[in-house]
């Protein structure tokens, strides 16, 4: 009889997390979604799943999950994940973000699992060299939120080094989109599509464009958004890889949308006008961030179905439509 196997999703309440335990689960996995349910919502879980609350920073806690499971592999999403928020919140993002990741490493080692894959971001970068960017550009980042990443990828290296656990690290670039039944719904919203649908939907007043004059063809950010549908078979495939070796590589579409683009791509699929206001630059926004993916797709045999931004934005309306106030919080779990 074929095994089956059990796949621990840390973070499987979030955005992508739960689309990626969902993803697992079409896939025949079974799954055990790890989560503190402190910015992730337990109606996102598949219903299919186990559920865990848990902490990883109580290292008590998530122990005895991989005693009453047999794990046999990671995927790790669980984080903080606002890169302003990290700006004035460095302790709580590195305990978080790296302590608690310590302590899953450790729960691992324990109990013999031998292979994570890890949920990283363009973050590690810093402001890029040059564009497009790939795995071969130095790894500088400039926020919290970047490092506390940077020191876990560095962590992973040397665990495989020292107890032979294998890792995947998959740099995101803009995640967005959403799958029929599960997608975006943080408080506070940051990610520029979601908060242009709600200014189609009527619950902002406008959208504020952060900088009309950088070196772009119209004078606003470009970036790299990537599906999250898109994201989920990225891991699934780094999942199978690392039983041979690890791997670092980028994720995104190799294609670049500015913000004036997004807008009115929204405004083409909404039918509504989205007043914009023109503010001034953010810190630390660099002008453009565009990922190659040259190397997942020559080893992971990957390629990213969505592609045009018009495809990213329909599905996330859609969601958003369906469900005007996010998940259901009385507490049934989404199919």
């Amino acid at each position: 009889m074929k095994h089956v196997e059990t796949i621990l999703v840390t973070g499987g309440g979030g955005y992508i997390g739960s689309i990626n335990a969902a993803a697992l689960i079409q896939q025949g996995k079974k799954v055990i979604v790890v989560d503190n349910f402190e910015r992730g919502h337990r109606q996102a879980v598949p219903p299919e799943a186990a559920v865990e609350t848990c902490d990883l920073r109580d290292e008590k806690a998530i122990d005895r999950v991989f005693s009453a499971y047999p794990v046999d592999a990671v995927m790790h999403f669980a984080a903080y994940a606002y890169v302003g928020e990290s700006m004035t919140m460095a302790a709580e993002y590195f305990q978080n973000n790296f302590i608690g990741g310590y302590h899953l490493l450790n729960a691992m080692r324990r109990h013999g699992v031998k292979r994570i894959v890890f949920s990283s971001t363009c973050a590690t970068y810093g402001e890029a060299r040059s564009v497009p960017i790939d795995e071969t550009q130095p790894t500088q980042p400039i926020n919290p939120y970047g490092r506390s990443k940077l020191a876990f990828e560095l962590l992973l290296r040397s665990y495989e080094e020292s107890y032979g656990i294998r890792h995947a690290i998959l740099r995101y670039f803009n995640a967005a989109g959403a799958s029929p039944n599960r997608g975006e719904d943080h408080d506070p919203e940051t990610h520029l599509i979601p908060l242009v649908l709600f200014t189609a939907m009527g619950k902002r007043d406008s959208i504020s464009i952060f900088g009309t004059d950088y070196d772009t063809p119209d004078g606003t950010c470009v970036r790299d958004y990537i599906h999250v549908s898109d994201l989920a078979d990225a891991h699934i495939r780094a999942l199978e890889y690392i039983q041979r070796e690890s791997i670092t590589c980028n994720l995104g579409t190799q294609r670049g949308y500015s913000v004036l683009e997004v807008i009115q791509a929204a405004r083409a699929i909404t039918g509504k006008s989205i007043p914009v206001q023109e503010a001034p630059r953010r810190l630390g926004d660099p002008p453009r961030l565009i990922a190659s993916a040259e190397k997942a797709q020559r080893m992971l045999g990957w390629r990213p179905r969505f592609v045009d931004i018009n495809e990213i934005i329909k599905t996330a309306w859609q969601w958003f439509i369906n469900h005007p106030q996010g998940y259901d919080k009385t507490g049934t779990k989404q199919p």
